[in-house]
């Protein structure tokens, strides 16, 4: 015969879980936090393409990076609009392809 606990013992045995749990995800979240933190800091104003740093250049009035090692133009979001304007149906076009 299964002895079944108490309803005390269920209750207070399911709030530990909870608090184990919220614990649990608060490391995972602390850790991702890290992690993008220590991402954000080996790549920050890299290229992509060959790893060497950007240069911000002001073209047309607008802030860009580029790298002087392998010629590669990187914007920041928005950057596009402003160079090419607001207006034109080709940017819409071009945009669409990068959203998600």
């Amino acid at each position: 015969m299964v002895k079944q606990p108490h309803p005390e013992v269920e209750y207070f045995g399911k709030l530990d879980a909870e608090k184990k749990k919220k614990i649990a995800e608060e490391k995972r979240a602390k850790l991702a936090k890290d992690e993008l933190k220590k991402l954000k800091e080996l790549h920050f104003m890299r290229c992509p393409g060959c790893g060497l740093e950007l240069e911000t250049v002001v073209f047309k009035g607008v802030a860009i990076h580029k790298c002087f090692n392998c010629g590669g133009v990187f914007l920041e979001e928005g950057t596009l609009e402003k160079l090419c304007g607001h207006e034109s149906h080709i940017m819409e076009s071009i945009l669409e392809l990068f959203r998600f």
